[in-house]
């Protein structure tokens, strides 16, 4: 994880949250989350591709984003938009049910042992606050369960959160 993009586990929310200063306008960073075109650019870890990228930004709209390891290994994950408050905040679930079946077994193994049933829908909440020209960004993820969230913490989702916001930032400074 990058000394710039901050995690907390909030235990009573049972939530992840990732914070980062961006070094851009929150109306940029809000158009490069929302624009397709823009969020393929710099989705996912920084080795990996987005060959796939389809958003419906409307509450009640759909989205559905397909990340490629190097490898070749596709990773899909959809959801549905629940709030929009341009250039505030995003509220949408993630569904990570078509992720590959060995993913979807080491996820499912964790799971398992702690008597949880396999549930990938998250809440996803993304704030945008202003900060003298540059954008704090946080984002919360609420998880059904402590199993779900540190079955998620050890398949290296700090990790793979801090290279996209690493990799959206690269990407706003050549906007």
């Amino acid at each position: 994880m990058t000394a710039t993009t901050k995690m907390e586990v909030d235990l009573a929310k049972n939530e992840i949250v990732f914070t980062r200063i961006i070094n851009a306008p929150r109306t940029l960073v809000f158009k490069a989350w929302t624009d397709p075109k823009q969020m393929s650019e710099w989705w996912g870890p920084h080795t990996f591709t987005v060959p796939v990228c389809e958003m419906d930004v409307r509450p009640g709209g759909t989205y559905r984003i397909v990340m490629r390891s190097p490898e070749g290994v596709e990773y899909p994950l959809k959801g549905v938009y629940r709030e929009i408050v341009e250039p505030e905040r995003l509220v949408y679930t993630q569904d990570l049910a078509e992720v590959p079946a060995e993913w979807k077994d080491l996820l499912s193994e964790k799971l398992q042992k702690a008597g949880r049933k396999f549930v990938l829908e998250f809440l996803m909440t993304v704030k945008f606050e202003e900060q003298d020209g540059k954008t704090k960004l946080t984002i919360r993820t609420r998880f059904d369960s402590v199993a779900v969230r540190d079955a998620m913490l050890k398949m290296q989702m700090a990790e793979g959160w801090a290279e996209s916001l690493e990799r959206l930032e690269q990407h706003l400074a050549k906007v």
